[in-house]
């Protein structure tokens, strides 16, 4: 992967930066504070940025699920991050278009003849991300999409990570699905929120993996300092389910739209069956966006 491009998009206050690989977003800078906002992929934690989840989300069973009696193999999130064969297929002054196409590889490890566009859009202060797909197949397509965006977290000199909270636009009562060893949807779940909005971001948080919310209420998130308030805001009102994570003990905090989920650990591994997967018709379009906000 040493042939990374950066594709830029720019107006009066934001600055974004998208890796070509995986039309990964990989900078978001407010022009009027200079702060960059998207983690800068440092492997001592996590290599990443914000990929871009498809055709799955999080964890296979034995990384195999099967579709009409024929088994195949996809790796946790799916092929399109980190996918070298993304093309930037529309560039204008405040958008930029990517797109990947099934291939004969892709075909090995998913039967399906798809297009995936992936849109960013700069609106003001507010950064669109467009994912749309494509059914160029005869049959219908079963796929998962979602996002991956890590923010840093703490900004400010002498603040902690500590001192950093998400906020939902309501109270509401939250449990997260509690995963198992190898990343799958156990049976169990534990309470975060009882009739409050605010989850406040500890080293501790994500011990235990991920937190992960199904058929979640609220449809906007925001980032807030105890000290300097909010930092940002992502709404995301066409994905039902929120994936909260951190490496332990990372300077970063993902938050994630989904619209998919991680295999259930009595999964029968039927991709029609999966929980969460998408069924798309020859010939339609699907589309779903969610949108960063800086304050």
């Amino acid at each position: 992967m040493e042939n990374v491009q950066i594709h830029r998009l720019e107006n009066d206050f934001l600055s974004v930066g998208i890796k070509s690989i995986g039309a990964e977003l990989c900078s978001l800078i407010n022009k009027n504070t200079g702060t960059e906002h998207i983690w800068q992929g440092d492997p001592a934690f996590w290599a990443s940025h914000a990929p871009i989840l498809f055709p799955i989300i999080g964890a296979l069973k034995d990384n195999i699920y099967f579709f009409e009696g024929k088994e195949f193999h996809l790796a946790k999130h799916g092929f399109f991050r980190n996918n070298e064969n993304v093309i930037l297929k529309r560039e204008e002054k405040e958008q930029l278009i990517f797109s990947l196409k099934f291939s004969e590889d892709s075909l090995k490890n998913y039967p399906f003849k798809f297009e995936l566009e992936v849109g960013f859009l700069l609106k003001g202060k507010t950064l669109e991300i467009k994912h749309d797909v494509f059914n160029l197949d005869e049959k219908p397509i079963y796929f998962s999409i979602g996002g991956h965006p890590a923010f840093n977290v703490p900004l400010y000199l002498g603040e902690t990570y500590e001192d950093y909270f998400l906020e939902f636009d309501q109270n509401m009562d939250l449990t997260t699905a509690v995963l198992s060893n190898d990343g799958l949807i156990s049976n169990t779940s534990e309470a975060v929120l009882n009739n409050e909005d605010k989850i406040n971001l500890r080293k501790d948080l994500f011990d235990n993996d991920a937190l992960i919310f199904q058929d979640i209420a609220s449809k906007k998130i925001s980032l807030n300092s105890k000290h300097n308030g909010r930092i940002l805001s992502l709404s995301y009102s066409d994905f039902n389910n929120l994936g909260l994570w951190a490496k332990p003990n990372a300077p970063y905090v993902c938050i994630e739209p989904w619209l998919g989920i991680a295999d259930l650990e009595n999964t029968d591994q039927d991709l029609k069956n999966k929980k969460g997967i998408n069924k798309l018709m020859p010939s339609q379009s699907f589309s779903a966006s969610y949108t960063i906000e800086i304050d």
